[in-house]
């Protein structure tokens, strides 16, 4: 017999489960990317809505610019100012700007509580599947203001308001698709990596945007906005909800080490099902195997106090439903009652107040700042991305070596408010010092933000007291991002009421937030190194 090709070989060295999850964690990957694409667009044309008036003697002709005025087409559109596209051509153009944002963010964060609700009664697929198509058409919405000369200002914010309602189908969906697929075992480095779909969304979007914002800015938004209906379209046919839809395993096999305890645990469970199947009683006891092993990585994640958590999570506790299709919806409230919902909510609220203010202002500030035009602006702005996948993948890898997810998150929120400080120093000397300055804050900043949206929601929302109700997770996802996104409001807005007084004032403001985002977590921090005090006293004695 004739020995397999190596590329068989390869193929063939992994089993159909793992192909699949490989593949889910690739197409989830790639869905959300495009959602982020979608939402970049704004930021790079900002520098185009309102550009800077000077004197022609005044103006610097870079070669850059000359060519860019040079291949202007002759026919420009009509009511178009040398300061840039009515409305946002006058001297409160920053307002405006930030009210576009503002109208965008909030429709997102009230969207979002709605989101996880609505997405965990109704099959993700489908769900996903019109809210992409639905991003995609108002996005492209708001470029063709440009085609058709609008310059109304309401326009816009109609269509960026429309835009943040659809796009909260998003996350909720792809947090709960992803943590169906993988289990507990690493999920924070796993997580880390699958996170990076956001900086890498927002490169691609940025890259876009950036190439024919100097010369058709309507084209920024059209493009991304077929993108992500093409990636709807490509959802719809291809997204698997759940691996026992084909009959795959549930977990990966590294989790197979454990068959004892979850074989047992379960048959433990069924016993006590009533007729309906509807509601399955958890018996506050363990067998001798399973309390002899140390505590589980997730519930350490999840900082209950020691002495208390055993109780707490082994109580008897009423889950309703048996199947993830037989299961009934958590309420709102009950969500809310899992240990650390709230704390990592109001920790992400000012985390992704920081990351959003980078996020829509970056390339602005960039224009103002180092003087250059939108394009290279935009393109400069990517690094703060680039350095926002390090940070996700570095704050997975640190909590699930620590077992710590608070305590990475606080000691990257300690490192980012004096780093801000040093970007707003730095990024006034040179290019070369801004560039290191936008990895190094990247990371610092989109690193927490990561780990909560991502691994600590998956913690919360698999929780050990939602023993079989896999359709918590939705909602806990949706509770987290959306209480973070009203700081992703907050902080564009911020952004613009401030900035007229000077971008340091800005940045004073981000460092605040970073300092109120780590506030939030001293308490499930001083848990955690408790916990981990007594578990050495234990040892020792």
């Amino acid at each position: 017999m004739a020995q397999l090709p190596p590329g068989i070989r390869f193929i063939t060295s992994f089993s159909r489960d793992q192909w699949y999850r490989a593949f889910i964690f690739s197409l989830t990957f790639l869905l959300y990317a495009s959602f982020h694409l979608s939402r970049k667009p704004i930021s790079i044309v900002k520098g185009e809505l309102h550009k800077h008036c000077a004197a022609s003697h005044e103006v610097e002709l870079n070669s850059y610019k000359e060519y860019a005025v040079q291949i202007q087409p002759v026919k420009k559109p009509s009511n178009v100012s040398q300061c840039g596209w009515e409305p946002f051509d006058k001297n409160n153009y920053k307002q405006l700007l930030g009210a576009l944002d503002y109208s965008f963010l909030c429709a997102y964060a009230i969207g979002m509580y709605l989101s996880g609700i609505i997405g965990e009664r109704l099959p993700i697929r489908y769900y996903l599947t019109v809210g992409m198509l639905a991003s995609g058409l108002f996005t492209a919405m708001f470029g063709l203001g440009y085609f058709y000369n609008i310059h109304n200002l309401w326009f816009y914010i109609m269509a960026q308001i429309a835009n943040g309602l659809v796009q909260t189908t998003g996350w909720p969906s792809v947090v709960t698709c992803i943590g169906n697929w993988f289990g507990k075992g690493r999920r924070g480095l796993i997580m880390g990596i699958w996170n990076s779909h956001t900086s890498v969304g927002n490169i691609l979007g940025s890259l876009i945007a950036a190439y024919w914002v100097s010369t058709c800015w309507g084209l920024s938004f059209v493009m991304p906005g077929v993108i992500i209906a093409v990636m709807g379209i490509v959802c719809f046919l291809f997204l698997i909800e759940h691996p026992k839809d084909i009959s795959c395993s549930s977990t990966p096999s590294s989790h197979d080490r454990e068959p004892n305890i979850s074989t047992e645990f379960v048959v433990s469970s069924k016993t006590f099902l009533n007729g309906a199947s509807r509601f399955r009683v958890q018996m506050p006891t363990l067998n001798a195997k399973e309390t002899s092993k140390p505590q589980d990585p997730e519930m350490q994640h999840l900082l209950l106090d020691c002495e208390n958590s055993s109780v707490s999570l082994n109580s008897s506790t009423v889950v309703t439903g048996e199947s993830r299709h037989g299961t009934s919806a958590i309420s709102f409230l009950g969500a809310l009652q899992i240990p650390g919902v709230i704390e990592f909510s109001l920790c992400l609220l000012f985390a992704k107040l920081v990351s959003y203010t980078f996020l829509f202002w970056l390339p602005l500030y960039i224009t103002n700042v180092e003087h250059l035009d939108a394009k290279r602006a935009g393109d400069l702005s990517t690094l703060f991305d680039v350095g926002g996948i390090f940070g996700g993948i570095l704050a997975g890898l640190i909590s699930d070596r620590l077992e710590k997810r608070a305590s990475t998150c606080g000691m990257m929120l300690l490192l980012a408010a004096p780093t801000l400080y040093m970007f707003s120093a730095v990024s006034k000397m040179g290019l070369e010092a801004t560039v290191v300055m936008l990895l190094i804050s990247g990371a610092l900043v989109n690193g927490p933000y990561a780990l909560i949206t991502t691994a600590v929601s998956a913690d919360l929302g698999t929780h050990k007291s939602l023993k079989g109700n896999a359709r918590a997770l939705s909602t806990v996802t949706a509770i987290i991002d959306g209480t973070g996104s009203v700081g992703a409001a907050l902080g564009p807005l911020l952004a613009g009421l401030i900035s007229p007084s000077g971008w340091n004032n800005v940045f004073y403001m981000l460092m605040v937030a970073d300092a109120c985002a780590l506030l939030f977590l001293l308490r499930l921090i001083q848990k955690e190194l408790w916990c981990n005090a007594d578990h050495t006293l234990f040892k020792e004695h």
